[in-house]
């Protein structure tokens, strides 16, 4: 198969030519490229590498068969030398069969050498080339590298290969333009090694990147390869949203984002996350900032990220922790998210509050009134914690010692709860207890709450404390009467030396006062309360009445036990009464006190020993021991005779710890969790701050703990030592009291379980912070040059950098107090909050301003009189001026559309140095043809979208403006500004400026119908009575008006309708006749001329009724139809009426052509409403209206019932005849008989004058075409005249027309306003340009308009008709209709061949009547042939006749046995059917070889309906059968309306005098025959008489009257060219009127012989003077004319005058004059069809020539010329 195609491969995609021509195809990837040739495999290259001089290499060249044949081949030995191999031989390869080819190179210099080896089949020959190559270096890698898009300071990265493919081992080295850069930069490859190399793209600019990277490489020389490196690099955009809703409490400031955490429980930590998402298409770094501030701050916030990328299009979560210390601290930070480069700086601020526990005691004391001596007494303790925070809590109370126990001294009070706590009363001693029981919580306050008792015994009977007694007490502690015992206050009292107040307590009197005010207790702060006990300090809040010391005390390690020291213990007594001290002492404690029971004197001291007994070693004792002291005389009631003076007990407690660790023992190690702050809460300068610390015991044993208070003297911690039992806690209390802002470290050792290496090292800072705010700016403030009266705000942000909450208030001199405004004035700064403010600076004069405000802080703690500090803000400011401008200070939008909207910009312009706040205000003017005090309340159309702004100082800000024109009218506003003040933000009108005027035309889309013509069936109509079917003027008439609101429901097509009729819209119904046609005959088609005559675009449609309505489901539609919508829905479905476009779009001037068409399938009359659609115009309902007849049926189409005739000027002498058109639908003729009854019942009425006169009663019109019925309109009044004529058809039906004329007085009217409007060229329909389809020529005219010319005058028109087909010839001949028309009209030339593009003259002349006046509206009709079809028509008719003629002659003989002698008739016509052949005899069969043409026959197919199949193939089967004559190709018809005036010459000279002289008469009266005349006189004898002079010639004969014509013609020419009768003429105008002339009225008889003379000397003015001589040598000749002839000089005079004479003669000749006018005209029509080849150009510029000065020597003085006398 190979071997048929000749070379070509069987699959041509696959393969490819080479040089030789042979093709070969790729095997694919191999190590050598191999290629397949026609079934054999080969390498395409054999290379020879690293090779020697001298020495010969051997390569082996591998042919392998990969076809399914055995193949043969041949080949020839390279042709150089260098490369051989063995004696060429011929080879046979099997199928898969391969051969081993040695190749030998010898090379002899150090060179590159090539060769090839060629191999030839019988299919075509292949080569292969053989290369030795020298070893060179050579790298190889990627063209280009395309790298990741990069966001801006980022780094992006790719990687690509570098191989060396030479064979020398070889260095290179990049250099790459910035930003790119190679890692490595340089190395060395060796021979087939690769590298991978990473460019780095490190862009400083968003642009897109395409440079140029080079590789040096080699070593002796250096080569270099280029690789181009291509990037984009963008911007990014990061956006920060904080999840959540944001805290009412945030205040608005300068930051983007506020994340908040609320309220947040002391210690534990809150999470919450921002999200920052990625706007741009880049991967954007960031990293997460926290703003640096050298001050002291903890930071409670903390993120974890530091940095991160954010994926393009994508998001990052920022997670932000929150832990707060410090209950009640406002915290608040700041966050930067920095991207790469600083590009783009967010502030995140996070704010957060921390909060504690709230516990509180619901009552301060537990009264246990009195019990006996060995009883016991409980009472309930409620205390609440409020928060949501657990609280820890503890009553520093040792149960296990004391007479008042608590179920649950210590633990953890959960978020809003209620513990009830069961505290029990257990006396040992009959005695009044009282004591002052401390609450600790951490992260609060301390609590107090007091619990007492009394106790009796059988012999003591102390009296019974109550809580009066102890408010008495607190009250007597204070005045200082509580060092007194009882017994001595009693006896001050009963002496008068007290008194007591109105609550019982005891004062002094006030002699002893010296009047000077009480002193009342007032609970003292409990944090205070609780350090200022004269133990932990040097300070008590009250002098104690009873001390003890030691108040702890350490028996440290207490081994052997029975050798512990006892401590000894000293109570003193600071009251001036004997006291009694008392011990709690419980059998089973291992610490007791001796003695138990001691008094003591008045201000003695007492010692007392405290022993230690432990019971076991290697543990830890601990324990607090309680004693009670109190006045001696307390023991019995009846010692006290005043409740006033009782005084509670005093507490007395010792701490006591020890242990019995031997020493080579260890400590138990304590199991604890340390709760502790970092830092003192922030406090000012030398005021106490204090904090609270937590331990926790969660081991199993118990632990004593020890704070060194000398180690840390500027601490205080209480409690000092103690102990914690298992699982249970302490709370300490911590105190210090910074004196400077310095920061302070402070190291508090805890020792706990006595065991110094069981020692924690607490660190605590503590600051005091001084008010320190900052100001931004260095407290510089500048404003940008402000308008005067104008405001400028600025926003300027103060910080408060320290931890503590401040206040902070402006003040503003009241000078500057109208200039200057800070928002707010005074508010809270929280810790390191920053907070933005406005500033509103206001100037009133032109000056630069130089102001200064002051704010003072203050701490917030501190509302009387505090410490406040003072900061000054400088702010710089200028007042100046400014106006605004337009940058188009008159901006015009040209025509919008009414009721749409059109916008435009507005740019202003500020050239000033400040920013000005505007306000635009706009003024509207409506001109045009327009009532003002309608337009007046018109809205205003132009809307701004922006009335108020700003613009800032040198820039232009744009305010868009829309405009939307109500009517079709002028608008122009008047855009005028004010700019705004801070006072008052509406400006007086007196204060705007203009700044621009806008203007717009409001217009609607206006299309007009300018062209019209038909095609098809109605061919035969006139181009003016198609615009009378179609209605055209009226519409014209309609589009050109506005729209009604109604029409514009729907502006643009729309289905709106639910049912098949939609609703009308519209005030205007207009009627589309298509005319009649027989049924069958082809469709009726009118091609309408569309333009757009407004001034912007238009969309047009035709909306059938299937077009308007909307698509609803079948269950929707209605079941029953009425037979108006059955009607249209045949009519649409059959497609009886189209519209081809049936939409376009018109640009301004644009036409275009719309075809209608209508399909005479159905016999009747059809009606279709159509809408006619302009988009945000008109709609306006067309109904389409089409007749179609039966074949054969008389019917004339009357389109119209009423017929208008021109109006008539009353007194008319000849009125015009006026043309009624009756068109004929039908196929057959028909004649009309028009019944004149009414108009004689008219005559009748108006005293016998004939008002309406048809010259046409009766007639004939042809299929197809147009007749015509005359009138005369003859009106006798100024009014409306009305007939009723009916019009008869024979045959068909009749109809009854009104004939409406109007009479108009022309001294009112005008004499020829109506003639000139009817008229007038504008008036005549139709354009040119619209062609029907298939048309090959076309008029440059649709109609000539002639205007008023007088009778027997002729007037010419030209036009010319172009084949506008480009390489087919056309055939013309023009067609006048009716007899008149042809004695009128005359075209020339008449017929002719148009060449192909190629345009011919047609000259139109009318000749009318001399005497009738008429109104002629024709329609001429130019029939043009394709002039191939009309010579193929005539070659066929040619054929046709001699066929014709043939058969004629000849005969057939149809006998079948001619033997038989047997003859018969045969047929005169010819059987053509082959059997009858196939039985003639032989003979006759060899005669009649060939067969006839088949048999003539005149048929004609006749127009058939569609969808009439079946007789359709019956027709063209009988065709087939007969020969049908040629017919005549149907011509195209172009129709060309011609419409004038004629009038008698005495009526037009009177009124068109001025046009009279623009006309040839070539006869007097006309060129029209009397016995025409008489003719056409004689129509009309039913209904007038005629005159008896007119009667008397109708005998004349032909001849007779032309001579009498001849005659008259020249009488009256040579009067009107005789001067001597014009003079007679004048001078009888002069004589004195005769007598009789008093008969009739002068001014009639004045006025008719002005006007006769004016008609002669118009006449004789008006004749061609082909000799022109002045009137003066005239005169002269007349009057030199001497009677005496006798001299030479006379006869010479009286010879010229004979002369002149002749020539008068011959000049005023109608044939010479006549002559004269033919030439001229022939000319004329010369120059212009010479002009219409190009021969001449008419508007070429006319070129002067310059002649040469004349060389004839001139006379100085020359003779005057010889005289004539």
């Amino acid at each position: 198969m190979l071997a048929q195609v000749h070379g070509k491969p069987q699959n041509s995609d696959s393969f490819r030519k080479l040089c030789c021509g042979c093709v070969r195809k790729s095997t694919g990837k191999a190590k050598k490229k191999k290629s397949v040739f026609w079934g054999i495999e080969v390498a395409e290259t054999l290379r020879w590498h690293g090779w020697e001089l001298g020495k010969e290499t051997i390569k082996h060249l591998i042919l392998k068969n990969v076809h399914e044949k055995t193949q043969k081949l041949s080949y020839r030995c390279p042709s150089t030398r260098f490369f051989f191999t063995v004696f060429p031989q011929p080879i046979t390869l099997s199928p898969g069969m391969s051969l081993t080819l040695p190749i030998i190179f010898r090379p002899s210099e150090k060179r590159e050498y090539e060769d090839s080896i060629c191999f030839k089949k019988a299919e075509g020959e292949f080569s292969v080339t053989l290369r030795a190559t020298l070893p060179r270096p050579c790298l190889s890698f990627p063209a280009a590298v395309q790298l990741p898009i990069c966001a801006v300071h980022d780094v992006t990265e790719a990687t690509f290969p570098v191989r060396n493919v030479g064979d020398l081992v070889t260095m290179f080295a990049w250099e790459t333009p910035s930003p790119f850069s190679m890692i490595p930069d340089h190395g060395v490859l060796n021979p087939g090694a690769e590298c991978m190399l990473k460019v780095v793209f490190q862009p400083k600019v968003a642009v897109l990147y395409d440079v140029t990277a080079t590789c040096w490489f080699g070593s002796e020389e250096k080569q270099k390869r280029t690789i181009q490196l291509k990037a984009l690099a963008k911007y990014p955009y990061l956006w920060v949203s904080v999840t959540g809703e944001e805290s009412e409490g945030v205040q608005p400031g300068k930051f983007q984002d506020v994340l908040c955490f609320g309220s947040v429980p002391v210690g534990t930590t809150v999470e919450k996350s921002v999200e920052i998402f990625n706007m741009s298409v880049v991967d954007a770094p960031c990293r997460i900032e926290r703003a640096k501030d050298p001050l002291l701050q903890d930071h409670v916030f903390s993120c974890a990220v530091s940095h991160g990328v954010v994926p393009a299009r994508g998001k990052m979560t920022l997670c932000v922790r929150f832990q707060p210390q410090t209950v009640g601290e406002h915290s608040t930070d700041y966050f930067t998210i920095v991207s790469a480069g600083y590009l783009l700086q967010t502030v995140l601020k996070v704010v957060g509050s921390c909060k504690g526990p709230l516990v509180s005691l619901h009552q301060h004391s537990v009264d246990f009134d009195w019990i006996s001596l060995g009883e016991s007494l409980m009472q309930t303790l409620k205390i609440s914690n409020v928060s949501d925070v657990p609280a820890y809590y503890q009553f520093d109370i040792d149960v296990r010692g004391s007479v008042f126990s608590l179920d649950c001294p210590c633990g953890v009070l959960e978020g809003k709860t209620t513990l009830v706590l069961k505290v029990t009363f257990r006396p040992t001693h009959p005695i009044s207890y009282h004591r002052r029981v401390v609450c600790l919580v951490h992260h609060q306050e301390p609590m107090y709450v007091d619990f007492f008792g009394t106790c009796h015994s059988d012999t003591a009977k102390p009296a019974i404390l109550q809580a009066r007694h102890l408010s008495w007490y607190r009250t007597n502690m204070v005045r200082g009467l509580t060092f007194y015992s009882p017994d001595i206050l009693s006896v001050m009292l009963k002496d008068g030396k007290l008194q007591m107040d109105q609550k019982g307590a005891l004062m002094l009197p006030p002699e002893i006062s010296q009047d000077k005010p009480l002193k009342e207790y007032v609970e003292a702060n409990s944090m205070t309360e609780y350090f200022l006990d004269g133990v932990s300090s040097d300070v008590a809040l009250f002098p104690p009445h009873v001390s003890v010391s030691p108040r702890e005390h350490d028996f440290g390690c207490c081994v052997p036990l029975d050798n512990v020291q006892s401590l000894p213990l000293c109570v003193t007594n600071h009251t001036k009464g004997n006291i009694t001290v008392v011990w709690t002492l419980s059998h089973s404690s291992t610490f007791q006190v001796s003695p138990e029971i001691c008094d003591i004197p008045p201000l003695k001291s007492s010692a007392f020993r405290v022993l230690f007994h432990p019971t076991q070693l290697n543990s830890l004792y601990a324990a607090e021991l309680e004693g009670f002291a109190f006045y001696k005389v307390l023991r019995h009631y009846s010692n006290i005779e005043e409740n006033a003076t009782i005084c509670p007990s005093w507490c007395l407690t010792v701490r006591l710890r020890a242990h019995t660790y031997e020493v080579e023992r260890e400590h138990f190690i304590p199991q604890y969790i340390l709760d502790v702050p970092k830092t003192f809460p922030p406090v000012a300068p030398n005021t106490d701050t204090y904090c609270s610390m937590l331990l926790l015991n969660t081991g199993t044993t118990l632990i004593t703990f020890s704070v060194n208070q000398a180690a840390c003297p500027s601490v205080l911690v209480k409690p000092c030592s103690g102990y914690i039992v298992p699982g249970g806690h302490q709370i300490f209390l911590l105190s210090t009291h910074p004196v400077n802002t310095v920061l302070q470290q402070h190291i508090l050792p805890l020792q706990l379980n006595s065991y110094p290496g069981h020692t924690k090292e607490i660190a605590l800072r503590s600051c005091g912070e001084s008010l320190l705010l900052l100001l931004e700016g260095d407290g510089n403030l500048y404003f940008k040059p402000v308008y005067i009266g104008a405001s400028a705000t600025r926003m300027y942000t103060i910080k408060n950098c320290t931890r503590l909450p401040m206040v902070f208030t402006w003040k503003i001199p009241q000078s500057d107090s109208k200039l200057l405004s800070v928002s707010p004035t005074t508010g809270i700064l929280q810790p390191y909050e920053a907070m933005a403010q406005t500033w509103t600076f206001t100037p009133d004069t032109e000056t630069k301003y130089l102001l200064r405000a002051m704010v003072f802080v203050r701490r917030n703690s501190h509302p009387v009189s505090p410490k406040s500090a003072c900061y000054t803000l400088r702010i710089v400011g200028e007042g100046v001026l400014g106006t605004i401008r337009a940058q188009k200070e008159h901006l015009d939008l040209g025509n919008v559309l009414v009721g749409d909207t059109q916008s435009c910009s507005v740019v202003l312009l500020n050239d000033g140095i400040c920013s000005l706040k505007y306000i635009l205000n706009v003024e509207q003017l409506i001109t045009g043809p327009c009532d003002p005090k309608e337009v007046c309340s018109d809205p205003l159309a132009l809307e701004l979208e922006q009335s108020r702004g700003t613009i800032p100082a040198g820039a232009k800000a744009s305010v868009q403006i829309k405009v939307r024109p109500a009517r079709r009218l002028h608008y122009t506003w008047s855009i005028k500004y004010a700019v705004c003040s801070s006072t008052d933000l509406a400006s007086t009108k007196e204060e705007q400026q203009p700044l621009c005027c806008v203007a717009a035309r409001g217009v609607y889309p206006t299309l007009g119908i300018t062209g019209a013509c038909s095609a098809g069936s109605a061919s035969g109509i006139s181009t003016l009575h198609l615009w009378r079917l179609f209605s055209l003027d009226t519409l014209n008439e309609y589009l050109e008006r506005d729209p009604a609101p109604t029409e514009l429901t729907y502006r643009v097509p729309t289905r709106h309708s639910t049912c098949l009729i939609p609703p009308v819209y519209t005030p205007l119904l207009l009627d589309f006749n298509f005319g009649a046609a027989p049924i069958g005959s082809e469709p009726t088609l009118v091609m309408l001329l569309l333009q757009n005559k407004g001034v912007v675009p238009l969309e047009w449609a035709f909306l059938f009724p299937s077009d308007q309505k909307m698509d609803m489901e079948h269950w929707a539609e209605e079941a029953e139809f009425s037979p108006h919508e059955l009607h249209q829905m045949r009519i649409q479905d059959n497609q009886l009426f189209s519209v081809s476009p049936k939409s376009g779009k018109l640009l301004p001037g644009q036409e275009e052509s719309v075809q209608l068409s209508h399909r005479h399938d159905f016999i009747g009359t059809d009606h279709l409403p159509v809408l006619l659609k302009v988009s945000y115009g008109h709609e306006i309902l067309l109904n389409f209206i089409g007749v179609t007849v039966e074949q054969g049926q008389r019917y004339v189409h009357f389109a119209f019932t009423k017929h208008l005739f021109t109006p008539i000027a009353i007194g008319t002498s000849h009125p015009p005849t006026q043309i009624y058109e009756l068109y004929n639908g039908g196929s057959v003729p028909v004649m009309f008989e028009v019944q004149l009854d009414d108009v004689v019942r008219i005559q009748e009425e108006n005293f016998q004058h004939p008002v309406f006169v048809c010259l046409t009663p009766r007639g004939e019109i042809p299929p197809g075409t147009t007749g015509h019925i005359e009138w005369v309109f003859s009106p006798l009044e100024a009014r409306t005249y009305l007939v009723d004529v009916p019009i008869h058809i024979l045959g068909g039906e009749s109809a009854l027309i009104t004939f409406q004329g109007v009479g108009y007085n022309p001294n009112t009217v005008g004499d020829t306003a109506t003639s000139s409007e009817v008229l007038s060229p504008s008036a005549f329909p139709g354009s040119a340009k619209l062609t029907v389809p298939g048309q090959a020529a076309t008029l440059s005219h649709r109609g000539i308009c002639l205007g008023n010319i007088p009778g027997c005058t002729k007037a010419s028109r030209l036009v010319f008709l172009n084949n506008i087909s480009e390489s087919k010839a056309v055939v013309f001949a023009w067609q006048i209709n009716t007899h008149k028309d042809k004695r009128m009209f005359q075209v020339v030339p008449e017929s002719g061949v148009v060449q192909p593009a190629e345009t011919i003259p047609c000259f139109i002349t009318l000749r009318p009547s001399g005497s009738a006046a008429s109104f002629c509206s024709t329609d001429l009709v130019c029939e043009v042939y394709l002039q191939e079809s009309l010579i193929r028509y005539e070659r066929d008719l040619q054929e046709w006749e001699k066929e014709k003629e043939r058969q004629a002659v000849e005969f057939t003989i149809t006998e079948k046995d001619l033997g038989t002698k047997k003859k018969s008739k045969s047929p005169a016509g010819r059987s053509s059917d082959s059997a009858e052949t196939e039985n003639l005899p032989e003979s006759s069969a060899v005669i009649r070889k060939y067969k006839t043409l088949p048999p003539i026959k005149n048929h004609s197919m006749p127009n058939l309906p569609a969808g009439h199949f079946e007789r359709r193939l019956l027709l063209d089967k009988e065709a087939r059968q007969v020969w049908v004559k040629p017919e005549r190709p149907k011509p195209i018809l172009l129709h060309l309306g011609v419409t004038a005036r004629s009038y008698s010459i005495e009526d037009f000279f009177s009124n068109f005098t001025s046009e009279f002289p623009q006309y040839f008469s070539s006869c007097p009266f006309s060129n029209q025959p009397l016995e025409n005349k008489l003719v056409d006189g004689s129509r009309d004898r039913d209904g007038m008489d005629m005159d008896h002079k007119w009667l008397s010639l109708a005998a004349a004969s032909k001849q007779e009257l032309q001579i009498v014509t001849d005659t008259l013609t020249s009488v009256i020419r040579g009067l009107l060219g005789d001067t001597q009768f014009h003079d007679a003429v004048r001078r009888s105008l002069n004589e004195p009127i005769p007598y009789f002339s008093q008969f009739r009225g002068a001014e009639p008889a004045k006025h008719q012989d002005r006007r006769q003379c004016s008609t002669v000397l118009s006449r004789a003015s008006a004749l061609p003077d082909l000799y022109p001589e002045k009137d003066g040598e005239r005169k002269e000749m007349r009057q030199d004319t001497s009677p005496n002839y006798d001299s030479p000089e006379s006869q010479e005079i009286l010879h010229h005058e004979q002369l002149r004479e002749q020539k008068e003669v011959k000049r005023r000749q109608p044939a010479f004059g006549s002559l004269v006018e033919q030439v001229l005209e022939n000319t004329l029509q010369n120059i212009l069809m010479e002009a219409s080849c190009g021969e001449v150009v008419l508007t070429a510029r006319p070129r002067v020539i310059a002649l040469p000065p004349s060389t004839s020597p001139r006379t100085a003085n020359p003779a005057p010329p010889p005289s004539r006398a």
